[in-house]
C-alpha cells in the first residue's frame, strides 16, 4: 500500500474536514481564508457593525526542504499580526521578568537622547538690569509713536507718581481702542519695558468702546479712587471690576511660557506619573504635553512641557515622588504635541532564554540585523485585559456609546475574583454608590463612568466624556494600530519585504532648506470647542507629514 498523501494524513488527523478535491480541479478556498489574489483585498470598514474575524493564512505546504513560518502567538493573532520577517523559528526568552530588564529613552526631533542628568534650576534673570533707568525716555518716545501723544504723557505723571514712592497710585485708562491686534501690541510693550506693570483691558459702560488698563504689579487692589487717574468724577469705564486673573498671574516676558523638563519613572505608566505630579502642583492632567506613551514595566525617560510653572516648583517635588524624578528644566516657547519625537532608544534584557543552540540565537540576532523587523504595534497598545482597548476605540467610532460602556464596566475573564464580583454585583442590580465604594481609583476610567452616570443617569456619552481626555484618546489610537498591524500584516503576506512597490509609503529623507514649519500654538489651549465626542488628538506635526511620500513607477511611452 503506498504511503498516504499529505491530504490524506491530514484527512485523518481530523485537520481538514472538506472533501478531498477532485481530479483535474483546483482546491478552493476555505472559508476566512485570504485566497492568493494578484490584487490586495480591500481592508475591512474602519466603522463596521460587527467585528470581522481574524484572516486564516493558508496552511503550508510540508516538504523535505521546508521549514514550516512561525505561527504568531495568540495575542498576536488577536492583534491582527499574523507575518514575520523571517522564516526562521528563533527561540523563547521571558520579555519584562523585572521592570528594569526594558529601559526606553526617548529620542528628541534633533536626534539627542533624553536622558535625566541634572537637577540645577534655570537662571530666570533678565538680561538688562542696570538698562532700566537709561532706557526709560526712549520707552517712552516709543510708546508716543505706538498710542499718541495724550496716552504718553498719562503715562509719564503715572510712572512719575511711582518714582515718588506713592504706594497707593491710582490705574491709569488709556485712550479708547477697537484694534484688538492693536492692544496686544501695547500689553506686548508694557511686558518687555515696563516689567513692573500689568495691563489688562476694560471695557466702556456703553458696551462697545474698550481699553487698556495700567497698574503697579504689587499695588493695592480694592481701594479706594479707582476711576481715574485722580479724579473722583465717574468715568463711565467699567474698572471697578477686579483685575483680570491672566493679568494678576504675571510671566517674565524674557521666559519662555513652557516649561520643558525630563520625567523619569520607574514602573509606573506615562499617565499615572503625571496625574501624581499634577496633584502635588494642583493642576489637572490636561495641563502637560507629551510627544508619546511609554512602558508602564519599564524604566523610561521622555520629555515633558507644562505652560507657565516655575522649574522651582517641580524641582521641589523630587523629594516627596517615589519612582518619578523630574530634571534637566528649561524654558521653551512652544509645548509638545503627540508624534513630536524622532524615535524611542530600548535596551532590553532577556531572561529564561530557550533555544536549540546558541547557534539558533546567534542565526537570528544575525537575521534582525541584515532583515529588520514588522514594526508592529505591541501589546502596550491594546493592554493586558481580556477586552482590548481597540473593542472600545471601534465602538466609539461607531457612535455606540452604551456599547462601550458596557466594554468597559463588564466582568472581564483573567481579572481577579473580587474585582469580577464587583463586576458581576454592577451588571445584575445597577448599583452605582456599591461599585463606587469598591472600584480602586486605579480604574480611573470605571470610576469616572459611574460617578458621571450617577448625576446623569441613562446618559452614556456624558458618562464617556467624564474619562480623562488623553485616555479617551487611547482606545481610538488602539483601533488605529490594530488596523495598521493588520494592514502591515496584508503588505508582508502578498508581497513580501524585498522591495518597495507601488502605492508604498516611503520615508523622505530631509534635504536642504526643507522641513522649515511654523507651529502657531496659542495660548490659551485650554479653552476648546468640544465636539459631540472628543475623541481626536492634536495633529502630527507638519514635519513628520512632509518627510513622508507615495511611492510611484513612472513609465515613459511613445
Amino acid at each position: 500500500q503506498p504511503p498516504p498523501t499529505e491530504t490524506e494524513a491530514e484527512r485523518a488527523a481530523g485537520r481538514i474536514t472538506s472533501p478531498p478535491p477532485s481530479a483535474g480541479h483546483p482546491p478552493t478556498a476555505r472559508p476566512n481564508e485570504l485566497p492568493p489574489l494578484p490584487n490586495p483585498p480591500p481592508l475591512p470598514p474602519l466603522l463596521r457593525k460587527t467585528p470581522f474575524p481574524p484572516p486564516r493564512q493558508p496552511r503550508p505546504r510540508r516538504g523535505p526542504a521546508a521549514r514550516p513560518a512561525p505561527r504568531p502567538p495568540r495575542r498576536a493573532r488577536r492583534r491582527r499580526i499574523s507575518r514575520f520577517a523571517s522564516s526562521l523559528p528563533g527561540f523563547r526568552g521571558a520579555l519584562k521578568q523585572r521592570y528594569s530588564d526594558f529601559v526606553v529613552h526617548e529620542v528628541a526631533r534633533d536626534g539627542t537622547l533624553v536622558r535625566l542628568t541634572s537637577f540645577d534650576l534655570p537662571d530666570e534673570r533678565a538680561d538688562t538690569d542696570d538698562e532700566a533707568e537709561a532706557d526709560l525716555p526712549r520707552a517712552l518716545e516709543s510708546f508716543r509713536l505706538l498710542c499718541g501723544d495724550a496716552d504718553c504723557e498719562v503715562l509719564r505723571g503715572f510712572l512719575s507718581s511711582v518714582s515718588e514712592g506713592d504706594s497707593d497710585v491710582s490705574p491709569i485708562i488709556l485712550s479708547p481702542d477697537a484694534d484688538k491686534a492693536h492692544r496686544l501690541e501695547v500689553h506686548d510693550f508694557f511686558k518687555r519695558n515696563f516689567i513692573f506693570l500689568v495691563t489688562d483691558t476694560v471695557e466702556h459702560s456703553d458696551g462697545v468702546q474698550r481699553c487698556i488698563r495700567v497698574r503697579l504689579r504689587s499695588g493695592p487692589r480694592g481701594r479706594r479712587n479707582r476711576t481715574g487717574i485722580g479724579s473722583s468724577e465717574p468715568s463711565g469705564w467699567r474698572d471697578d471690576r477686579p483685575f483680570d486673573s491672566r493679568g494678576s498671574v504675571t510671566w517674565p516676558y524674557h521666559l519662555g511660557k513652557f516649561l520643558r523638563f525630563h520625567l523619569y519613572k520607574e514602573n509606573k505608566d506615562t499617565q499615572e506619573a503625571l496625574r501624581v505630579i499634577g496633584k502635588m502642583l494642583g493642576l489637572q492632567p490636561r495641563s502637560f504635553r507629551i510627544a508619546g506613551t511609554k512602558d508602564k514595566r519599564a524604566i523610561t525617560t521622555q520629555q515633558v512641557t507644562l505652560f507657565k510653572v516655575h522649574a522651582s516648583r517641580l524641582a521641589a517635588l523630587n523629594n516627596k515622588l517615589t519612582g518619578i524624578k523630574v530634571g534637566d528644566f528649561n524654558y521653551v516657547k512652544e509645548g509638545l504635541v503627540l508624534g513630536q519625537l524622532m524615535g524611542n532608544r530600548f535596551t532590553i534584557t532577556l531572561r529564561s532564554v530557550i533555544a536549540e543552540s546558541e547557534d539558533m540565537i546567534k542565526v537570528a540576532v544575525d537575521g534582525l540585523i541584515k532583515n529588520g523587523f514588522i514594526n508592529y504595534y505591541g501589546l502596550q497598545r491594546f493592554g493586558s485585559a481580556s477586552v482590548p482597548t481597540h473593542l472600545v476605540g471601534a465602538t466609539l467610532l461607531r457612535g455606540e456609546w452604551r456599547s462601550a460602556v458596557s466594554l468597559i464596566l463588564d466582568p472581564r475573564e483573567g481579572e481577579c475574583d473580587d474585582m469580577n464580583g464587583v463586576r458581576e454585583h454592577y451588571k445584575e442590580h445597577g448599583d452605582i454608590d456599591v461599585a463606587i465604594r469598591n472600584f480602586p481609583r486605579r480604574l480611573i476610567a470605571e470610576r469616572a463612568i459611574l460617578q458621571r452616570l450617577k448625576k446623569y443617569p441613562g446618559n452614556y456619552l456624558q458618562a464617556l466624556m467624564a474619562i480623562p481626555r488623553t485616555l479617551r484618546l487611547r482606545y481610538v489610537h488602539s483601533y488605529q494600530s490594530y488596523l495598521w498591524n493588520h494592514a502591515a500584516s496584508m503588505r508582508a503576506g502578498m508581497y513580501g519585504l524585498s522591495g518597495v512597490i507601488e502605492g508604498d509609503l516611503v520615508y523622505k529623507k530631509e534635504c536642504p532648506g526643507e522641513g522649515t514649519v511654523t507651529d502657531a500654538s496659542e495660548n490659551n489651549d485650554d479653552h476648546t470647542n468640544a465636539s459631540e465626542m472628543d475623541i481626536f488628538a492634536e495633529t502630527l506635526p507638519e514635519e513628520t507629514i512632509q518627510s513622508v511620500k507615495v511611492y510611484y513607477i513612472y513609465t515613459q511611452t511613445e
